[in-house]
């Protein structure tokens, strides 16, 4: 797989994001109880999500086009600190305030981490084996997302607090292990073509983002997330308000479909990407995934609901790899830009797809799953019309 490089690195690169996906994942069960501490509910949660993909939206551009100009391996262990110390803040926060502040910082930590990592990845793989890297990225970062929220439920019953500080610790040693493992692999070539230009603002980096020939899977990306983060920001609270599912129990719904979406990102999603191409792989799962968020409001019972939701978890499992792997693949020399870019955009609707769904949860508790629905199924009529005319183009080019 690698191109000269041993598949160390990509081990490593692979528990990095394990880790921070599962300090996200561990504090998902545990936020509804934890925020009652504070006298708040379904709207803070919602901006302190929210507050997460700002800091994200700002500095992962920075990070991908830094990582591009000096190298990947610094960023990814400055951005494991202040994700592992901010972590440990939100843990011995006491005001409202410190929680937003502690998220905050926690994006900007794992701004620093993710692209570079996604640039890194297509820096040590050949075009051919690019899908299956991002494939066992997403698989580590599925993991972890699935392996938290358990590990969140069980740590819960110690305190509430106890789940962030062991987050927190996870990272900063994740941070240890990749500066004394984790090679520092400079692509010479491709650092002196993207090195022209000074650095450019957010502003004008969105800009550029717009004439790349993979614009329209970015646009995809927002909306995806946008949809996707309406399900994820609130599930907990629904299922707590509706059913009165304790820590523990949506740990478990949570915890299934992760599963599953792991195994399935291992053993299968490699094979469908070159036997029906990432494209159809995304379309399929975009119907899937708004039909199964829908479904979540009709549905009663444990069993059924966990049915539900893990389709839902696989869809999304199958969507990420299929769309970060169409980007890196047209990206050329400028990896850690695209990648930096695809972590924007999803921020972007990480952002407003939380604090829009806090808000409409306030109102009505079924409303985020509608919009979310309406909302994937417009990006799956957006991605079929793109991918329909530049298929009738290829046609009429021969």
């Amino acid at each position: 797989m690698a191109k000269g490089t041993n598949n160390g690195a990509l081990y490593i690169l692979m528990f990095n994001l394990f880790i921070t996906m599962g300090g996200i994942g561990i504090i998902v069960p545990v936020m509804p109880a934890y925020l009652q501490i504070f006298g708040v509910g379904g709207q803070v949660l919602g901006f302190l999500i929210a507050g997460f993909a700002l800091a994200q939206f700002l500095f992962s551009p920075v990070a991908g086009e830094l990582s591009d100009r000096h190298g990947r391996k610094m960023f990814i262990i400055g951005g494991l600190i202040v994700y592992g110390f901010s972590q440990i803040l939100f843990g011995l926060a006491d005001a409202v305030w410190v929680l937003f502040i502690a998220r905050f910082l926690s994006g900007a930590g794992a701004a620093f981490v993710m692209p570079p990592i996604m640039a890194f990845v297509a820096d040590i793989t050949t075009v051919e084996e690019r899908g299956k890297g991002m494939g066992m990225l997403g698989a580590a970062m599925s993991l972890g997302f699935t392996i938290g929220p358990g590990l969140g439920g069980v740590l819960s019953g110690i305190n509430l607090h106890f789940p962030f500080y062991v987050a927190g610790s996870a990272a900063l040693v994740a941070a240890v292990l990749s500066w004394l493992i984790l090679p520092n692999i400079k692509n010479t070539a491709d650092m002196k073509a993207v090195a022209r230009p000074p650095s450019e603002n957010l502003l004008k980096q969105l800009v550029k983002s717009t004439r790349a020939s993979y614009f329209i899977f970015l646009i995809v990306v927002f909306t995806f997330s946008f949809g996707i983060s309406n399900f994820q920001s609130t599930l907990s609270l629904y299922l707590d308000h509706k059913f009165g599912y304790t820590p523990l129990d949506i740990s478990i719904i949570l915890t299934v479909g992760g599963f599953a979406g792991v195994i399935l990102q291992i053993f299968v999603i490699d094979k469908l990407f070159k036997k029906y191409g990432e494209m159809k792989v995304i379309l399929v799962n975009l119907l899937l995934a708004a039909v199964m968020m829908l479904l979540v409001i009709f549905v009663s019972g444990f069993f059924v609901v966990l049915i539900v939701a893990t389709l839902f978890s696989i869809a999304t499992t199958f969507i990420r790899p299929a769309v970060n792997t169409l980007i890196s693949k047209v990206a050329g020399n400028e990896q850690g830009f695209a990648a930096g870019m695809n972590n924007a955009y999803m921020s972007l609707g990480n952002m407003f797809g939380p604090a829009l769904a806090g808000m409409l949860f306030e109102w009505k508790i079924t409303s985020p799953y509608i919009l979310g629905s309406i909302v994937l199924a417009g990006c799956f009529v957006l991605a079929y019309t793109w991918a329909t005319r530049k298929a009738s183009h290829l046609l009429r080019a021969s």
